[in-house]
């Protein structure tokens, strides 16, 4: 069993969480792509509702287009291992872009957004990065998108507080 939480804080103090028990998969290559495969199919706009993005002609568009921190946040959230780490790097536009890596091998859930208007995803000029938030937290969305992957693996989501 894997547990996640996403805290509230006043100043330093914990005011309420948001807690994902769950079952996570067995961190193998054939695992690695049925979770990948889920992650895609759940990437849907209602998700981007409160993200802001450089191009936001682009939601709706181009596929997969910024989802990309989320789905790797949730995919190494939904992994059993510690060694799926988050890498990042700058795009040809200048943004930010997200990927997971287990040493050299890249795990991307969102790489078709370049593919699909002839580009490469930044994975050349990539760099091990922490977690965006205060103590590196998982986003709402990321716990949102993790619901929706993991359907009977799920054992609660609660919240306290």
């Amino acid at each position: 069993m894997k547990i996640i939480e996403r805290h509230r804080y006043n100043k330093n103090e914990i005011i309420g969480s948001r807690v994902l028990e769950f079952e996570p998969w067995e961190f193998n290559e054939n695992n690695m792509g049925l979770v990948l495969g889920l992650i895609k199919r759940n990437l849907t706009i209602d998700l981007l509702s409160h993200k802001k993005l450089l191009y936001p002609q682009d939601k709706g568009k181009v596929q997969y287009y910024g989802h990309c921190y989320h789905a790797t946040q949730a995919l190494c959230f939904l992994m059993d291992t510690d060694e799926l780490v988050g890498y990042s790097g700058e795009d040809y536009r200048g943004e930010k872009h997200w990927w997971a890596q287990y040493r050299d091998r890249i795990y991307d859930p969102t790489a078709e957004q370049y593919y699909t208007v002839d580009r490469l995803p930044p994975h050349d000029r990539g760099k091990k990065t922490n977690w965006y938030g205060w103590k590196g937290r998982p986003q709402q969305v990321t716990l949102d998108l993790m619901v929706r992957v993991l359907g009977v693996r799920l054992k609660k989501d609660s919240i306290k507080g």
